[in-house]
């Protein structure tokens, strides 16, 4: 016969253990031995007053922050629900059953406040870097360095043209953000262009069509990992514009060598860091190979000689045309102070049967050369070597980073506005990814029966 359900009276005493009901192979359960928040509360002493009510635990903060940016919830009303019913979620987070979740309006002023303040995000993830060269995880020989553009939480319909700047009376936090970093190298100061067009709710964020779809307002979030075990070692927020890229890599690669004592042999990365002011930077001043496509734009498409056409003497600090001719060079410099002319002499090229060829529109042959020609040279030799082939498949490795960011963690689209909400919105997704990777590669220890 069908049985029935019979509710009996409620016992008076239970006995539950939170450790019991956690799966031995659960993401969180796999992170938490990497989890080390024992300096958190050290960090933020200064930022706190020393009276009044205590306030909400820190590492409780941090601990479901990291819960949100591993499962991809992102929205604090909703991460706040879900902790609140998750027992996992609880667990993590040092809960157990009757703990109270702290309201999702203290995160909004903890981040805008006290965690930027201190920096403390930058903080644990630089704990998480440390923990991941503790285990191993880390070579240092080779990194690789990109940038994937993440759109902004500003509304392309209600921009203003950027010759028109913003009206005196808008005042936001992300506002203020935007005029505080006019003049750095990862924004404001990476290009003097004026953009199309401005959000007044995130002026910070740039206006692109870089993926030939409708144009959008985005920031770019710039990695710089480990090419052993794709280790994000680095991690930055710039402007959506190659010269900010390029600065963002800079800062990174000067980071991880303060920060951390990594110096790399060799870097490898896209054409957007082949510039020859960032391959002189890389090899004269870091010492450091660039396996970079050198981006260049001397290649001719009328049939007339390009630059590669003529030969230099290392030697001599010469070129020699086509026609056998002497380039020379007076030493002056153009084009900001990077660049060196070569001139042939006119009494040479009026009387050189290739010079419908070589220069029809002018008296004589000019070839500019670069200041940091000689690492851009260096940079074209690697090119032909395995040891570069090898660094382009490696550099893989970064892309598919950004495509767990945006498909597994979901940030595809921000959030936060402002320079410092996307740095901290980059810095907790890319620790996401580091104890993701730590929970991969090292395996939990058996667990006794």
């Amino acid at each position: 016969m069908m049985g029935e359900r019979r509710v009996s009276q409620a016992a008076l005493f239970y006995e539950f253990s939170l450790e019991e009901h956690i799966p031995a192979d659960h993401l969180l359960r796999s992170i938490d031995r990497f989890v080390e928040l024992s300096a958190v509360r050290a960090e933020l002493a200064p930022f706190y007053s020393s009276t009044g009510r205590p306030s909400v635990d820190p590492e409780l903060l941090i601990r479901m922050l990291i819960v949100g940016y591993c499962r991809g919830i992102r929205s604090e009303r909703r991460l706040c629900e879900e902790v609140h019913l998750n027992l996992a979620y609880r667990w993590f987070c040092r809960l157990g059953l009757d703990g109270e979740v702290p309201n999702h309006s203290t995160f909004s002023k903890n981040r805008h406040g006290r965690f930027r303040d201190s920096d403390l995000l930058r903080h644990v993830f630089e704990t998480v870097v440390h923990r991941c060269m503790a285990e191993g995880l880390v070579g240092g020989d080779g990194f690789a360095v990109d940038a994937s553009l993440i759109k902004a939480d500003a509304n392309r319909q209600r921009c203003v043209e950027g010759s028109q700047g913003l009206r005196p009376e808008i005042s936001s936090r992300a506002v203020d953000e935007y005029l505080a970093v006019l003049d750095d190298a990862a924004f404001g100061g990476a290009s003097e262009v004026i953009p199309k067009f401005i959000s007044p709710a995130d002026p910070a964020a740039r206006w692109t069509s870089a993926h030939g779809g409708l144009a959008f307002f985005a920031y770019s979030d710039n990695y710089l990992i480990d090419l052993d075990h794709a280790i994000i070692v680095d991690v930055e927020a710039s402007t959506a514009i190659r010269q900010a890229e390029v600065a963002a890599a800079k800062t990174m690669i000067e980071r991880a060598e303060e920060r951390f004592g990594l110096y790399p042999e060799r870097l490898t990365g896209d054409a957007a860091y082949g510039s020859a002011e960032m391959l002189g930077w890389l090899v004269y001043e870091r010492g450091i190979e660039p396996h970079v496509p050198v981006f260049d734009r001397s290649k001719r498409t009328d049939g007339s000689f390009a630059r590669d056409d003529f030969a230099y003497d290392h030697e001599g600090d010469v070129y020699f045309c086509p026609g056998g001719k002497m380039l020379t060079c007076k030493g002056t410099l153009v084009n900001d102070g990077a660049t060196l002319l070569y001139r042939a002499s006119k009494y040479d090229c009026d009387a050189c049967a290739l010079k419908p060829r070589c220069c029809p529109k002018e008296p004589a042959r000019k070839i500019p050369r670069s200041i940091h020609e000689g690492a851009r040279d260096m940079a074209r030799d690697i090119a032909k070597t395995d040891a570069y082939c090898t660094s382009r498949r490696q550099r893989k490795k970064v892309e598919m980073l950004f495509a767990h960011l945006k498909r597994i963690l979901r940030l595809d689209r921000l959030r936060l506005r402002g320079p410092c909400g996307a740095q901290d919105e980059f810095l907790l997704a890319a620790t996401a990814q580091n104890l993701r990777k730590l929970a991969k590669l090292i395996p939990m220890p058996a667990m006794a029966s």
